[in-house]
């Protein structure tokens, strides 16, 4: 068994335990490269056929090329889709015309998926976040505990000790299951060529009609706060290759990441993703 067959044989674990752990549970989906292995996973956890809804938070900011995946891939993986957009925060007029982005993300991101909580009743989520993204991530727990308010505890993790993870929940709490928490950027890519997952093509250079200069995008969000970095890695062998060397961060093109001091940690001690 080598690296990648353990990092997948631990996410089927944890896939499973979650299953086994709540009746009702969900999982997010962006349509970016992680949460694309983590529908590959699910499928393989459970024989072809992902058992519980799969939701997306749609801030109407979507890159157009996104939306059409989204379609695709719909249809390709027979997925309960579900979208959730906070119409009540977008008739207040609330985007990155006329807010920051920490309170749009918090706004159409973290409140629409608190609506979407309240609505369906969900006891856990299964998220494809990785502790090599950001430091705050790094202090996640496989199963992380989110309070009535939707609130993390940073300071107060639980213990994992033997596999022994946190399941209990009350009123309106759920439980974050981090399936692809022990994987890293370059892990992901390598899972991607070797199980030739189809992912949106932003993530491949191209030229950038503004300067003419080839740019790919390390990370999708919201296109008015998501930009390119400059790569010429077109293939995902030359994307393995320059991740081995390059020293720009995976979120340097994520606005809301750097809009003030600690601003992905105070977002996330309130419920984003």
């Amino acid at each position: 068994m080598n690296h990648l067959d353990r990092l997948e044989s631990q996410s089927i674990y944890i896939f499973r335990e979650a299953y086994q752990a709540f009746t009702k549970l969900a999982m997010p989906w962006s349509m970016g490269k992680d949460s694309n292995v983590l529908i590959w996973l699910a499928k393989k956890a459970f024989c072809g056929k992902i058992p519980f809804p799969v939701l997306h938070v749609d801030t109407t900011y979507e890159f157009p090329e996104m939306l059409e995946f989204r379609s695709w891939a719909q249809k390709e993986y027979d997925l309960d889709l579900l979208v959730s957009i906070n119409e009540e925060a977008r008739a207040r007029g609330v985007g990155y015309e006329t807010h920051d982005p920490v309170t749009v993300t918090h706004e159409l991101k973290t409140v629409a998926l608190q609506q979407a909580m309240a609505k369906h009743g969900w006891q856990a989520l299964i998220t494809g976040i990785r502790r090599d993204e950001d430091s705050t991530r790094a202090k996640e727990r496989y199963f992380s505990p989110r309070n009535a308010a939707f609130e993390w505890d940073y300071k107060d993790q639980p213990p994992e000790f033997w596999n022994q993870f946190t399941t209990a929940v009350g009123p309106g709490e759920h439980v974050r299951v981090q399936a692809l928490l022990d994987w890293t950027e370059l892990d992901i890519w390598l899972y991607i060529q070797r199980e030739k997952i189809p992912i949106p093509q932003m993530y491949f250079a191209r030229k950038d009609p503004t300067d003419g200069k080839l740019k790919r995008f390390r990370s999708l969000g919201c296109w008015p706060i998501t930009h390119p970095v400059e790569s010429s890695a077109a293939t995902i062998e030359e994307i393995v290759e320059e991740l081995k060397t390059t020293r720009v961060s995976e979120r340097a093109g994520r606005a809301q990441d750097h809009h003030e001091r600690n601003a992905m940690q105070k977002l996330r001690a309130k419920g984003f993703m």
